[in-house]
């Protein structure tokens, strides 16, 4: 079942009500930075891996 356009419009009223419009922008800017710093420590942390696998091969030799 999807949500036809009325119940949507419900809803942003509902959460314009709750938050305010100056409100949100700076939810989505946290938002977006606790993103950027989620995938910075995943790739941050494949980069360990990948050294630890290199050293590991090179210990082998």
């Amino acid at each position: 079942m999807t949500p036809s356009i009325w119940q949507l419009l419900i809803v942003l009223v509902i959460v314009l009500l709750l938050f305010g419009r100056g409100k949100i922008p700076q939810l989505m800017g946290d938002m977006a930075k606790g993103i950027k710093s989620f995938k910075k420590g995943m790739s941050d942390e494949d980069k360990k891996e990948d050294k630890n696998i290199e050293n590991n091969s090179d210990n082998e030799k």
